[in-house]
């Protein structure tokens, strides 16, 4: 049997730790029975380096994807030794079944009749990868894409990463196949592999690549928490009649985010892209608008159950949650004390370029309490005490029993300007400043 001297070469591959088998077993017997072909092909793991000291009498292969030739003396029999698949994004008849060129070849030259059928496949689909057609403006997979597809369906993502990064379209073959293949390409690519490609993707283009595995169905079978956010609405402005999905105002943001200051921040805008996930488990409709009341704590919890599925780093997980969670800190107009608190959370920048995105993606956006927070940030750094009074206007009128008028002012401005020296620290010497100056004043009239 042909086989038996074959079955031997794999299994010493298999021994050594390496996968290895013939290649259409059936096929290559029926052409040994029936052509008296002397040849068989064997699909392995290793290359022709480690290959060589398994079997030293290997010459390397001088043949389309041949690694290695081996002629035994015993029998005769020629080997060829082609690369096997190892792909873990590839689809599973992959693994099982292959024609290689030399099997390809041998059918077209010297098969009978029934062979045809098998002869209609296409010698290049053993093409894996995509091509950056810059020059003619498309983004394609080599081969026939729906093959190609099947031999890794990680190529798909990588087609999008590749149209979203370089700003080109993808090339109506490869997007069918794309389209075609969404469902498997989200059953078969490992999600650390799809977050590996993910990371490739530059911070500016990201709303452009998210909107594509969208568009491609594939984003709905990944994380159909933040897809179904495209059936969802939100008021766009003040305007009840205005509307648009959640996920538009979501691609919006991304697109914005990074524009200002934080080009490069890729951590950031995934964090954009988990801001509005909330929404789908908080929407209500109260009269003619839509609310989403603690839409950002419900987002953070369910944005840690997604990046832990797609299995982010943790500190990754803490940081992205950490700005959903916060997101609203920089929206609402703040207080010198506001202004603290919020100096005193982590990631203050992002959360502002946060706030930023956010009024920038509304039609009507409004800039008053984002200015008004930006000047007190300049404000942040000085201490408390140099800003605010220990007693208020009212405080000061009950322990002096003056009137509501301009000397509660004047006291008021003498108490801050006695803190900031120093001279105050305390309420109760607070309290006792304002009375003795509260006393001079009216020795004075």
């Amino acid at each position: 049997m042909p086989t038996k001297e074959a079955i031997s070469l794999c299994k010493t591959i298999l021994r050594n730790g390496y996968d290895a088998y013939i290649v259409n077993a059936p096929l290559q017997l029926e052409l040994h029975e029936k052509l008296g072909l002397n040849e068989l092909d064997i699909a392995c793991e290793p290359d022709f380096e480690t290959l060589s000291k398994l079997f030293p009498n290997l010459e390397r292969g001088t043949e389309p994807e041949v690694v290695a030739t081996w002629k035994s003396d015993e029998t005769g029999m020629r080997y060829r030794f082609y690369t096997t698949d190892v792909s873990a994004s590839s689809h599973p008849d992959m693994s099982l079944t292959r024609l290689t060129p030399h099997i390809l070849s041998v059918l077209r030259g010297r098969a009978p009749e029934q062979y045809t059928a098998v002869m209609r496949m296409p010698e290049f689909i053993n093409s894996d990868r995509v091509i950056e057609d810059v020059s003619c403006g498309t983004i394609r997979l080599g081969g026939i894409p729906e093959l190609t597809m099947r031999r890794n369906y990680l190529l798909g993502i990588r087609a999008l990463r590749l149209a979203a990064n370089y700003d080109l379209p993808v090339e109506p073959a490869t997007w069918v196949a794309i389209v075609q293949a969404a469902s498997r390409i989200a059953d078969y690519v490992p999600s650390h592999e799809f977050v590996a490609e993910w990371r490739k993707v530059a911070a500016e283009n990201m709303w452009r690549f998210i909107q594509l595995l969208a568009d491609a169905s594939i984003l709905h079978r990944l994380i159909p928490e933040v897809a179904a956010l495209d059936s969802l609405k939100q008021n766009k402005g003040k305007h009840v009649d205005d509307e648009q999905s959640v996920f538009q105002h979501t691609i919006d943001c991304m697109r914005y985010y990074p524009e200002e200051r934080l080009h490069h921040d890729w951590i950031g805008v995934v964090a954009v892209f988990f801001m509005d996930v909330g929404k789908l488990y908080t929407a209500q409709r109260v009269g003619t608008r839509w609310t989403f009341f603690q839409q950002h704590r419900v987002g953070a919890k369910v944005t840690r159950k997604i990046l832990r599925r797609l299995h982010f780093d943790p500190e990754d997980i803490d940081t992205i949650c950490g700005l959903v969670r916060n997101q609203f800190r920089f929206q609402s107009m703040m207080t010198d004390r506001g202004i603290r608190r919020f100096l005193e959370l982590p990631d203050t920048e992002r959360l502002i370029e946060v706030a930023r995105a956010n009024i920038r993606a509304q039609q009507d956006g409004n800039y008053t309490n984002f200015n008004h927070n930006l000047k007190y940030l300049e404000r942040g750094e000085l201490p408390l005490q140099m800003l605010e009074p220990l007693l208020n206007g009212n405080e000061i009128m009950e322990y002096t029993g003056l009137p509501q008028g301009p000397e509660v002012g004047i006291l008021r401005s003498a108490l801050l300007n006695a803190q900031t020296r120093g001279e105050v620290t305390t309420t109760d010497v607070a309290i006792a400043f304002v009375r003795a100056y509260a006393s001079r004043l009216e020795e004075l009239k």
